[in-house]
């Protein structure tokens, strides 16, 4: 699969990251001047490139590239009409204003995938709007049952709206990728910041609907069952899911007090629901008494799901995430040996690979061209006329 990847900053280029992760060509297409915004995201760097950048677009060549000049946009239709998938993420509009919508690149290539990432959908009342992962947060309701409550909205602590948008801008391209595979034919994939962070409200649309009420913030713990949540112990937070009666019973046991089980307060579900604050105080004042290992294994050796609230760090150093290879390590041409995310998606006959850094800006942009016919002299007019850019001492580097 050879995919163009128009967007950047995040959605487009997380949906790209996970495609080139299991195996497709993804050639990053960087506007002039500047590239991807997130190449300004300046702070962390290494080596004077910038680390969000280089996490985000490993594994993916890349080619500079002027749009808005009319020989920038002949350029991107020749790439289209040997490409499998475009992706691109910019506001309603834009591309049809660069001659470059989806009815103009179907045409050239009938069995084209234009998969468009938008802030709120290519159709409704806010089509035209542009959209933010905060913005989407707060649209969808996610930042109304964040946080503690009776507290003020919060922003979930990750861009779930922007990342969980590349996560179905992957799956529909997937699942469109296996249409064309039986009929030849391409089409338009299209999903957005609003409804990628709506999705992610299963649980309290599920209330809302059913009840017309709207749940609010719970903390850590579970908007239908308890306990499930995080507790505090001796010596740091752990995390323990009560999440049926049985696993309850376990708790009880495992925290010396099995009479809570006939308690009436805390015998079932809703009854624990309904009495939650004294719940949490009852295994709190227990908790507290005993460092989280202690409890861990203690829960563990029962059979009770639970687990430590790691710090980002810990998460990344732990010797399952390790075993897992969700930390890879690639080698850039500038920023040397850099470390990022591993993909969390595993075959057994075709494993992911994560080889190439992520790409300079105009990195492979003659080694592209020559691919698609261009040559030197075609490729050296295009650059002193500033049509397309390519890193300077790479040499189209396609290792």
């Amino acid at each position: 699969m050879r995919v163009l990847e128009l967007a950047q900053i995040m959605a487009g280029p997380t949906c790209g990251m996970l495609l080139a992760d299991m195996g497709a060509d993804v050639i990053k297409v960087e506007k002039l001047t500047g590239g991807d915004d997130a190449r300004g995201y300046a702070q962390p760097s290494i080596n004077g490139e910038s680390a969000p950048f280089l996490m985000l677009n490993r594994n993916k060549r890349g080619i500079a590239l002027d749009l808005k000049h009319p020989q920038g946009r002949d350029v991107l239709l020749r790439l289209a009409a040997r490409a499998d998938v475009l992706t691109e993420n910019f506001r309603a509009g834009t591309m049809e204003r660069f001659g470059l919508g989806a009815d103009v690149l179907m045409a050239a290539n009938p069995a084209l995938i234009y998969c468009a990432i938008s802030g709120y959908g290519r159709s409704g009342p806010d089509a035209a709007k542009g959209g933010f992962d905060l913005i989407a947060q707060g649209f969808a309701g996610l930042m109304s049952i964040t946080g503690e409550a009776g507290g003020p909205p919060v922003k979930n602590g990750n861009p779930v709206a922007d990342i969980n948008a590349g996560i179905l801008a992957a799956l529909g391209i997937v699942a469109a990728w296996a249409h064309r595979l039986q009929t030849g034919q391409g089409q338009v994939v299209d999903t957005s910041l609003a409804e990628a962070a709506l999705q992610q409200t299963y649980w309290q649309a599920a209330i809302q609907l059913a009840t017309g009420v709207s749940p609010g913030p719970t903390g850590s713990a579970h908007v239908l069952t308890a306990p499930y949540q995080a507790f505090a112990a001796a010596d740091g937070w752990i995390n323990i899911g009560g999440a049926n009666q049985a696993n309850w019973e376990r708790i009880a046991e495992v925290l010396g007090h099995p009479e809570w089980c006939a308690d009436a307060r805390f015998a079932s579900n809703a009854a624990r629901m309904a009495n939650r604050p004294a719940l949490v105080a009852a295994m709190s004042a227990v908790l507290s008494t005993r460092g989280r290992t202690d409890w861990l294994a203690a829960f563990d050796a029962a059979g009770v799901p639970a687990g430590p609230v790691h710090s980002i760090g810990e998460a990344l150093a732990h010797p399952q995430m390790r075993a897992r290879g969700m930390v890879v390590e690639t080698t850039h041409p500038r920023a040397g040996v850099t470390r990022s995310l591993g993909c969390p998606i595993h075959f057994s006959a075709t494993p992911t690979r994560v080889g190439r850094a992520a790409p300079m800006l105009g990195e492979h942009s003659r080694a592209v061209l020559h691919e698609h016919g261009y040559a030197d002299a075609e490729i050296d007019a295009l650059e002193a006329a500033g049509v397309i850019a390519s890193a300077a001492g790479s040499g189209g580097r396609d290792e």
